[in-house]
Parts: structure tokens; C-alpha cells; sequence
């Protein structure tokens, strides 16, 4: 069973990171864009059909590693 993890910097958090591709992209002319944050994506697949029980495994893995939970949020998807 595979899961898509998206992991951002929590709202409060700065994005130094971000702010220097967003300058990037306005020199190169994109000056429409309003706002972007970097973030990571993580791609887990685990044994078992059972998806609650998959998903509980994944959500411990970014508890235990994947995440800083002090500074970033994070969701899973099935994918």
C-alpha cells in the first residue's frame, strides 16, 4: 500500500528557502505570483492490506522522523 506524505513549514514559520524562489521567479518575469513555501513530499509504501492500520504506521513513521513536529505539519494521502 503506497501513501504520499507532504510535509510545510507551519504558517508561523519563516521560509527563507521559499522567499528565495519566489524572488527568483519575479526577476525572471513570473510577476503574478502572490506567495510560495518549500516544503517536502515523501513516497512510503508499507506491507498490509489493511489501510487504517498502514496508515497508523505511516503517520509514526513522520512522528518519529519524517517530521519536525515543532516547525512543519504534514499530511498523508493513499495513493
Amino acid at each position: 500500500m503506497k501513501f504520499s506524505v507532504t510535509v510545510t513549514l507551519k504558517k508561523d514559520v519563516l521560509d527563507p528557502q521559499g522567499k528565495v524562489v519566489k524572488n527568483t521567479l519575479v526577476n525572471m518575469g513570473m510577476n503574478n505570483l502572490k506567495s510560495i513555501r518549500q516544503g517536502k513530499h515523501f513516497e512510503v509504501e508499507v506491507e498490509g492490506n489493511d489501510q487504517s492500520i498502514a496508515e497508523e504506521k505511516v503517520d509514526e513513521m513522520c512522528k518519529k522522523l519524517l517530521v519536525n513536529l515543532i516547525i512543519e505539519d504534514y499530511k498523508i494521502n493513499k495513493i
